[in-house]
């Protein structure tokens, strides 16, 4: 149970992203965009050649392409800073750290193709551990979008925020979740559904699959609670608190390792503030093999099917 039914349309989450960044290109001329001879991946192009003195390639240099952010910024410039977010995590994390984060530099960091998008290209592609390095790193909220429209909102709110932030952006096809009209909050997460049993929190590419997964619980007589938790830093506390004592259950799904990222940020409000069984889903702690992402995230259990037995499972430690 991988995809959406054939007559639900899918789309690539970076095409917001350019769309919105090119819309705000636009009407602010302190917008611009850093890559690393990625603008293909990137979808760049279209913001190049309406922009061409502001999208900088610096080439396949990763940790310059930071500097070079936080430089701009620091000249008054609004940087979107967009790269494959296994490299601009992995490679740059330092530069991260000290440029942006230590610095509260007002650059924008846009980890595109995240979680396993890079599936056939393997553990070196897969970027799986960025909630992890990035949530643990002071000042830098971190975001991870459900569908077009959250992308949308998320990349407006970022230019209006002043500071930095990590948007993980995925180029694996998701359906529509939010209605048009829905208006992105950091650290506000939103209820997909109601229910009683069971609370599931996803984000990013999981959160249609925890609605199918909440979908097949319904037709078993199981009334499950989902949470689009798009922000993992700053975590929606109220949220979880109020899910954990209302279905006494939480289940997390993620295109993560388990460990560090949007399950280990849910257990850290758990531990502290309302004890229920809870399970993590996500990459248990290894390198993910070469497949699709699709193909990946059904094997580690996650697809809806996998994701609803989890879940009746969960229930029963209640």
């Amino acid at each position: 149970m991988t995809a959406a039914p054939s007559n639900i349309a899918l789309y690539d989450c970076r095409d917001a992203f350019v769309a919105t960044l090119e819309r705000l290109g636009a009407e602010d001329r302190d917008v611009v965009a850093v890559c690393n001879d990625s603008v293909g991946s990137s979808k760049l192009a279209g913001f190049r050649d309406r922009f061409p003195d502001r999208l900088i390639n610096v080439g396949i240099a990763e940790q310059n392409m930071v500097g070079v952010g936080a430089g701009l910024a620091n000249g008054g410039k609004i940087p979107f800073v967009c790269a494959a977010a296994c490299f601009l995590t992995g490679r740059a994390l330092e530069q991260i750290k000290a440029d942006i984060a230590y610095s509260d530099t007002n650059v924008k960091l846009v980890g595109i193709s995240s979680g396993m998008a890079y599936g056939e290209l393997g553990a070196t592609h897969h970027s799986i551990e960025d909630f992890a390095w990035i949530r643990a790193l002071p000042n830098v909220p971190v975001i991870a979008p459900a569908d077009r429209i959250e992308t949308a909102g998320a990349v407006a709110w970022a230019k209006s925020y002043d500071g930095p932030c990590f948007l993980r952006l995925s180029r694996v096809g998701v359906p529509d979740l939010l209605p048009e009209d829905h208006v992105f909050e950091m650290g506000k997460a939103d209820r997909l559904r109601d229910g009683d049993d069971v609370t599931i929190i996803a984000n990013g590419t999981l959160t249609h699959r925890a609605m199918a997964a909440a979908a097949l619980l319904a037709e078993r007589g199981v009334s499950a609670r989902v949470l689009n938790m798009a922000t993992v830093r700053p975590i929606d506390k109220d949220a979880i608190v109020e899910a954990a004592n209302k279905t006494g259950a939480i289940l997390t799904c993620e295109e993560h390792t388990i460990f560090g990222g949007l399950g280990s940020a849910v257990a850290e409000v758990v531990v502290d503030e309302a004890p229920v069984p809870m399970k993590r889903l996500g990459v248990p702690g290894i390198f993910a093999p070469t497949g699709s992402a699709n193909f990946l995230l059904d094997e580690f259990g996650m697809a809806p099917d996998g994701i609803a037995a989890s879940a009746e499972a969960l229930i029963k430690r209640k």
